[in-house]
């Protein structure tokens, strides 16, 4: 009976990471790290590490435009959520900033694999 090698065991299968959950979770983690320990730099942190494990994502499995495209949407969702929130809340902002960001990493990325 032959027996699995690292390269074609089932652990070692690359699915595409959905990425629509990644920075939906980095925009939300990041608010919630930043309200909670009051330290921008490590909020930053989270949504970075979020937004770079998109991208690698994203990069890897679309062309260069697409991928423009949807870290764009990643940074003007962070961006447009401050002003967003002096109007409708802070939470709300940020709640709509990550739906936004993560339909766009579905429509144009999650869906399509």
């Amino acid at each position: 009976m032959p027996t699995a090698t690292p390269a074609t065991s089932p652990a070692h299968t690359s699915a595409p990471l959905p990425t629509a959950p990644v920075v939906a979770a980095g925009l939300v983690g990041g608010f919630a790290v930043g309200r909670a320990t009051h330290r921008r730099p490590l909020a930053g942190l989270v949504l970075a590490a979020a937004g770079v494990a998109a991208g690698r994502q994203w990069a890897k499995d679309c062309g260069p435009a697409t991928t423009t495209t949807l870290v764009a949407t990643y940074l003007a969702a962070f961006g447009l959520s401050h002003p967003l929130a002096k109007r409708i809340g802070a939470w709300p902002a940020v709640l709509t900033a990550a739906a936004t960001s993560a339909a766009a990493a579905w429509a144009l990325h999650d869906r399509l694999r």
